[in-house]
């Protein structure tokens, strides 16, 4: 998908790539189980250290020598089996520039998906402090909410569309672990973004492109743009 001089390729599950046209940049976003001859990634984001958005195997197959890893702290003793990168930790709330790229840590987290039936302990507490990026190319925004519910932070984001950006929200529609396709579009009522592109699915993990045709179909219904990619 083109949006201004910035293309945006889905890699399946939570996994993007975005490649900035006006300087050739490449960054990944928490590439899992992505498929053969992908070219080599810049800059690679990890919202947390869970094995479907930390993937070892799959960092590697995108790094090369120099390529920057950025994450929270908890990452770090994956992160030391791939040789030749530089680690850069981040935390919610750090804005960080690299180059032509602005980035923020935002907060993801759970507020009603319980790994325990006395629903006492959420899959992804805010006391971890896993992580969304927003990840700002010129005056195109894009939103990656990272394992999270709907959560009161996103009010705080709810401006990016009123600003002459392209904004567009990557949002999990899977349930579980994350949003349902019916949370996630109360999160794109809120947001407002000018595209939704439905995450979380399709990996043999969690989640169903029927989840992701669900929550394009209730998105349209509202008035806001939703659109599936195929994965690369």
């Amino acid at each position: 998908m083109k949006i201004g001089e910035v293309e945006l390729s889905w890699l399946g599950h939570d996994g993007f790539i975005i490649t900035n046209g006006a300087s050739g940049k490449r960054i990944a976003i928490d590439p899992y189980n992505v498929g053969e001859n992908i070219d080599k990634a810049d800059i690679i984001f990890i919202t947390h250290e869970h094995y479907d958005h930390c993937s070892v195997k799959d960092i590697q197959k995108l790094s090369r020598a120099g390529t920057k890893v950025i994450g929270p702290a908890h990452i770090q003793s994956a992160i030391t089996k791939v040789e030749n990168v530089e680690l850069h930790v981040i935390e919610v709330g750090d804005v960080v520039d690299f180059e032509e790229l602005k980035i923020e840590a935002v907060p993801a987290y759970n507020l009603n998906k319980y790994r325990d039936s006395a629903k006492k302990i959420v899959f992804h507490p805010k006391s971890e402090g896993y992580v969304g990026y927003l990840i700002k190319m010129g005056n195109v925004v894009i939103y990656h909410t990272g394992d999270s519910d709907i959560i009161p932070e996103m009010q705080n984001l709810t401006g990016y569309g009123k600003q002459g950006n392209h904004f567009i929200a990557l949002l999990p529609v899977s349930g579980t672990y994350v949003m349902t396709a019916e949370e996630a579009v109360d999160a794109a009522v809120l947001l407002k973004p000018e595209i939704a592109i439905p995450m979380h699915y399709g990996a043999g993990v969690v989640g169903t492109i029927e989840d992701a045709q669900r929550f394009a179909e209730l998105c349209r219904e509202k008035g806001i743009r939703a659109e599936l990619l195929e994965k690369i």
